[in-house]
């Protein structure tokens, strides 16, 4: 919110010299200057470029072009000295060269036209020598500033700015040669363009090439590094604006010496330190924004009585929260933003301020209620914004006070009952915004009665009943309705077709029904953005071609999980298209050639997954999409070879999901098309050959997952020398060994290279992934010794190596001092069906600090942020629990299990394993562990999954057990037991084959029952088992003699496992023979 009011009143002062600037065109309209004749053909040539030129009326051949909308001619030369098309929606594929003979131009404004995602042309800036005001801001140009505005050099003001997407990018010219030779700039307007390769010498250059700025607007760029002290000799500066960058260090106190300084910016960086007290007390400083830099700590000083300031943004920051009782002197403070508590009595304080307007408090959800009825004092506030606070009460009745309220949000307050009919009577309101609370019951007619209402944002709550019709439509002035994720039924009412000011119309994840027809919204002539996802509507598409001409401004279409069978035929002719989710319908067919020949350019976002999809048109290789940033194709019927977009945006987090297709071939030179890409899943398909080494290319890429394909060959080993974190090839054909060329400063967090046929050892260059959190190499063929130094890595949560050749002894690690605190923060430790020997040492699970842990169980999700837009990727295993083979999808932090089994492990289960109080699962059979059963296991409280079957364990069950109240599964099966079941609590629901195969033991659930109430003795049966058991074995033998001795011997030794007659000793003799 905080960098939504600076970014506007930057807008503002943008339009504001607009303004001026069209005023003193319009002073030449009436002079007796006629244009040159090269320069009206110039001009009717960049005309015919348009795709609408029918906006610019009055550019007609053999009329005089100065007095032509948005022309500007020198009253002497009769040339063209200013162009303005600012106000005309031009839109072009691409910027006519013919503009650059233009060579008198000194003033030209392409601000806010649709170039529709082309480059800025290479060459011709440069031959427009006599600029002096360049304003290309919100053109929609993608790539790089071409090198020629370098040569602008009487540039007065240069503006390239960029609102949403960083599509242009500074590297080849750099920023520091871009304005090298700009030295008469006073501003320079950045915002949104990609200039991160300028390093951390940004602030230089501008101390020595702009020395005239004034006003600097660097939002976005990816800046780093601190604030060089040079920067101090830029002493005109009236206007900063850095926000959204990553700049590091201490903020400045050289700004208290700027005499101009009316506005600061620095919202949304990593400032850190004290923040200089002084830079308050700064005589013209009107804005003042830090929000967002947590690191970055203060005060609120005394303010004297002549103090200006109006805006005072703190927001996000660790900023004390007491108020001075001086605050009342900022008699002009008008905007205030702050991150509290609100339970301080001081923040009364704040309702003596006579101009304030504008009041934003964030909290942190706490568990005290907060204190804001102050708040209803404030009568001339306009815009109230409460975020983040334990309200645990119905909408506050005080609010009620505000009447001259325009903006009402209050977001994420744990506000809860109907929303009050009383908000009908706040008559000024044009916006509302209660999302993400836990309001109930229907939506208020009085809500949609009120006179002003522009935007209604209810999204996230439990709203239930049915939406009720509006009464007068034609004349609302609603923009906004979002009612997303509530449990809103019945139909869409018709009025909702009449709003003729609407623009965006979310009613997503609700229960709506009925079947819409999709062109009853092509009637809304506003609307942009429209979401009717995940409910339980059934559109159609039945209109014409006859309407397609006067189609609204469609920019966001989400129509996932609406029953559609067909691409809504309207679709290509929504030319503005950006954002189109149709996942989770019934589409099938070929995807038409048209979605990326004429949406190429502007298209960023493209959702098609989990339809029937069989291929694209025309089978391409290659496919232009300029902008994208999403590309989601997974879960349809797609053949052939990867389609990879070309892309040409400056974004650096593209993700591209072909996953769950048959796909089948991938170009070789891919990674060639990846530069941009930070997320490529192809998993679930079926692609062969060797994986490309040009992925290698990929310099962004993040997460690579190549799954369950029929990938071959060895592992590419560039694949760790990148910023890869994730690499996931489970499930291909993988042959060969690792390779051990890992250097320092890999950035894996993630390696999941199980299923393939991987030989050789663990590379020790694994050590220098830092950051490795989760490493599943299950079911290959290595061959190595435990990797112990795989402890030292500090962030490592899961190590699955089960159903390998890893042999030898699990050594005690307390004898090495270099390796205390091995294995700190693991939780799975799969080892299991290797050849392990020996026996456990006691002391090595004392350094399972992590399992130690006593905490909830509440966790965070084992994963990766991929970004704002698509969310979380989760890492996922297979191992086994309670006694099954499970994927385990959504891995927690809380979630603990061990698995030692099928390996050969001697020697007693040792005690220290009751020390891991947070352990889930433990599976330590098909082993050849013997002694008791530590009765110390019966502290894991949390245990849930107990496997100790087909081992040597003796003696009774531990009582202790039974106090393992979450235990699920047991299975003690095939030891030596003896003595009677323990009885009470979950031992009471465990089956007989949980304690199989233990001729000693007795009572429930065995048929076997013990010798009288306290004994701990069975009743032995009238024929011994043993001799029961010699019978059936040589019965077995004498059957199977017939096919030689080696193999009926063999197989007779078998089947007695198959029956669980003497287990272990079947086992271990059948496999290991």
């Amino acid at each position: 919110m905080s960098s939504g009011h600076s970014k506007s009143l930057v807008f503002m002062l943008l339009v504001l010299k607009l303004c001026s600037i069209h005023t003193s065109a319009g002073g030449n309209t009436n002079t007796t200057v006629t244009c040159l004749p090269s320069d009206a053909s110039t001009l009717l040539r960049l005309k015919r470029s348009f795709l609408n030129s029918t906006n610019l009326t009055s550019w007609q051949a053999g009329t005089d072009c100065c007095r032509w909308e948005g022309i500007v001619c020198d009253t002497t030369t009769r040339q063209v000295i200013m162009l303005d098309l600012s106000e005309f929606d031009v839109k072009s594929r691409g910027l006519d060269p013919a503009l650059f003979n233009l060579t008198s131009l000194r003033n030209l404004s392409l601000a806010s036209s649709d170039f529709m995602g082309a480059s800025m042309p290479s060459v011709g800036f440069e031959l427009l020598t006599e600029m002096v005001h360049l304003d290309l801001s919100n053109t929609g140009f993608i790539g790089q500033v071409p090198i020629g505005i370098a040569q602008l050099t009487k540039l007065v003001t240069l503006n390239l700015s960029i609102i949403y997407a960083s599509n242009l990018v500074l590297k080849e010219p750099s920023f520091q040669t871009l304005i090298a030779n700009l030295s008469s700039l006073q501003e320079l307007s950045l915002d949104g363009v990609d200039i991160s390769s300028s390093g951390e010498t940004w602030s230089i250059a501008l101390a020595n090439s702009t020395p005239r700025l004034e006003i600097l607007t660097l939002s976005n760029c990816g800046l780093s590094g601190s604030i060089h002290s040079s920067f101090s000799q830029l002493h005109s500066l009236a206007e900063i604006d850095l926000t959204g960058n990553t700049i590091v260090g201490e903020v400045p106190e050289f700004f208290v010496d700027f005499p101009f300084l009316s506005k600061l910016d620095l919202t949304s960086n990593d400032f850190e330190g004290l923040f200089p007290a002084r830079i308050f007390q700064q005589n013209h400083l009107r804005v003042l924004s830090v929000a967002g830099n947590p690191k970055l700590s203060g005060h609120l000083p005394n303010f004297p009585v002549e103090n200006k300031l109006e805006q005072l943004i703190l927001a996000g920051t660790n900023f004390s929260d007491a108020v001075p009782e001086s605050i009342v002197n900022l008699r002009s403070l008008s905007v205030l933003v702050l991150s509290t508590d609100g339970t301080s009595k001081q923040l009364s304080l704040f309702g003596e301020l006579p101009s304030l307007e504008v009041l934003m408090l964030l909290g942190s959800s706490g568990l005290e209620k907060p204190g804001f009825s102050w708040i209803g004092n404030l009568r001339h506030l306009t815009t109230l914004e409460l975020y983040n606070y334990n309200f645990s009460e119905p909408i506050p009745s005080w609010i009620g006070n505000l009447t001259n309220l325009v903006s009402l949000e209050l977001v994420m307050c744990n506000l809860y009952g109907a929303i009050p009919p009383w908000i009908g009577n706040l008559t000024q309101l044009s916006f509302i915004h209660f999302g993400q609370n836990y309001l109930t019951g229907k939506i208020p007619r009085s809500l949609f009665a009120l006179p002003e209402l522009q935007q209604l944002r209810l999204l996230s709550n439990q709203l239930s009943g049915h939406l009720e019709e509006i009464e007068t439509p034609l004349s609302s002035s609603i923009s906004f309705i979002e009612l997303t994720d509530n449990q809103i039924g019945g139909s869409i009412p018709q009025s909702y077709f009449q709003l003729t000011s609407l623009e965006g119309l979310f009613l997503g994840s609700n229960k709506l029904t009925g079947t819409v027809d999709l062109s009853s919204f092509w009637r809304l002539k506003n609307l942009f953005s429209l979401t009717l996802s995940n409910n339980m509507l059934y559109l159609i598409d039945e209109e014409g071609d006859s309407l397609f001409p006067s189609l609204p401004p469609i920019q966001s279409l989400m129509l996932s999980s609406c029953n559609l069978t067909k691409l809504p035929s309207v679709l290509r002719y929504l030319n503005e298209i950006t954002e189109l989710d149709l996942s989770s319908n019934q589409i099938n067919g070929v995807i038409p050639s048209w979605v990326w020949e004429n949406w190429n350019g502007h298209l960023s976002y493209l959702n098609l997954s989990h339809n029937m999809f069989t291929g694209l048109e025309k089978s391409p290789s290659l496919v232009p999409m300029g902008s994208i940033y999403v590309l989601d194709l997974s879960y349809n019927r797609l053949e052939g070879d990867v389609p990879i977009p070309i892309i040409r945006s400056g974004r650096t987090d593209i993700i591209l999901d072909y996953s769950n297709n048959y796909f089948n071939s991938i170009l070789p030179s891919v990674g060639r098309y990846l530069g941009k890409t930070s997320y490529l899943d192809l998993s679930s398909n079926k692609i062969r050959g060797h994986i490309p080494t040009s992925v290698c290319n990929a310099s962004e890429l993040q997460i690579l997952d190549l799954s369950y394909n029929y990938f071959s060959g060895v592992i590419p080993s560039c694949l760790a020398q990148r910023k890869l974190g994730v690499l996931k090839l489970r499930g291909n054909q993988i042959h060969g060994v690792l390779s051990d060329g890992i250097r320092e400063g890999c950035m894996l967090e993630t390696i999941d290279l199980s299923h393939n046929y991987i030989s050789g050892k663990l590379p020790r260059s694994l050590s220098n992934c830092r950051d490795l959190g989760l490493l599943d190499i299950s079911d290959n063929q290595i061959a190595d010794s435990f990797p112990s130094w795989l402890g030292a890595l500090p962030k490592l949560q899961v190590l699955v190596l089960r159903s390998n050749q890893f042999s030898g002894l699990i050594t005690d690690l307390q004898d090495n001092d270099q390796i205390m605190n091995h294995f700190s923060s693991l939780q799975i430790l799969d080892l299991a069906s290797n050849q392990f020997s020996g026996n456990l040492p006691k002391e090595w699970f004392n350094e399972l600090e992590s399992m130690k842990e006593n905490g909830n169980d509440d966790g965070q999700v084992v994963g990766h942020q991929i970004n704002v837009e698509v969310g979380f990727y989760r890492d996922d295993i297979t191992i086994t629990y309670k006694g099954s083979d499970l994927i385990f999808t959504k891995i927690l932090t809380t979630f603990k299990v061990i698995d030692l089994s099928n390996n050969s492990f001697v020697g007693n289960i040792p005690e220290s394993i009751g020390s891991l109080v947070s352990l889930h699962g433990l599976n330590m059979s098909y082993n050849n562990f013997m002694g008791q059963i530590p009765s110390q296991l019966g502290n894991l409280t949390r245990l849930e999954s107990m496997d100790l079957s087909w081992n040597h364990l003796s003696g009774e069950i531990p009582q202790q057990l039974t106090s393992l109240t979450s235990l699920s599964w047991l299975n003690l099966s095939y030891n030596n037991l003896t003595g009677r079941i323990p009885q009470g609590n979950q031992f009471l629901s465990f089956p007989s084959t949980s304690f199989e195969g233990n001729t000693g033991l007795c009572g429930n659930p065995l048929s076997t029952q013990c010798d009288g109430p306290d004994s701990t003795t069975p009743i032995i049966s009238q024929e011994p088992s043993g001799l029961w058991q010699d019978r059936l074995e040589a019965i077995l033998l004498l059957t199977f003699s017939g096919l030689g001795f080696g193999v009926g011997f063999t197989l007779a030794i078998m089947f007695r496992r198959f029956f669980h007659i003497e287990g272990w000793v079947g086992k271990h003799f059948c496999i290991r023979m």
